[in-house]
């Protein structure tokens, strides 16, 4: 799949205010600074799509954007170390649990984690949720610029091992580099795949 247009359609915190849901929809989400906006940016080869900021907690609403007219690629708050009230980051965890249990057309959620560390439990234990609520999901491990691949391998295998404490198959994973534009052709192919199984 190439991406030939990514347009901003809507921001808001209620699911209902949502576009209608007649297009497929993969979100993206993970813990604060993971680098989701830069991975959004080199998906859709547009560095202004989705704010970047080295301030944790930036994106504090559902953010909808229309790709090549045909599906919905959607920007979540983060989860862990945002510099907000313990208000505002429960407000942020309920409407996003909302959208993903309410959203009819949502058919992947990429959960993004730091390759350079170890399994984090805020990561795991949404991870946990979303396998407990049945919702379709992905791992994509970013930054992994960042490491030689000996260290990655060993990373990845950490999570592997967790997972399969509790899950008898691993889910679908990437790894990925925003500044390589690493794992960018797998991440859309995958989402390619899924859009035509659902047209």
């Amino acid at each position: 799949m190439e991406i030939l247009s990514a347009e901003f359609v809507i921001s808001n915190t209620d699911y209902n205010k949502c576009p209608k849901p007649d297009k497929p929809e993969y979100a993206f989400i993970g813990r604060s600074n993971v680098g989701k906006s830069s991975l959004i940016n080199m998906l859709t080869n547009n560095k202004g799509l989705a704010k970047v900021s080295g301030q944790p907690g930036k994106t504090q609403t559902i953010n909808h954007f229309i790709i090549n007219k045909e599906w919905y690629l959607v920007d979540l708050p983060g989860f862990g170390f945002a510099k907000a009230s313990k208000k505002s980051r429960e407000e942020w965890e309920k409407f996003v649990r909302q959208y993903m249990l309410n959203r009819e057309n949502l058919y992947c959620i990429f959960v993004l984690v730091d390759s350079r560390i170890k399994p984090q439990k805020n990561d795991m234990d949404f991870i946990r949720w979303l396998g407990q609520n049945r919702l379709s999901f992905a791992i994509v491990f970013t930054k992994g610029d960042k490491l030689k691949s000996n260290e990655l391998k060993k990373n990845i295998a950490l999570y592997e091992t967790e997972l399969l404490e509790e899950w008898e198959e691993l889910p679908k994973c990437f790894v990925t580099s925003a500044t390589q534009k690493r794992g960018k052709y797998e991440i859309l192919e995958f989402i390619d795949t899924i859009n035509k199984g659902v047209s």
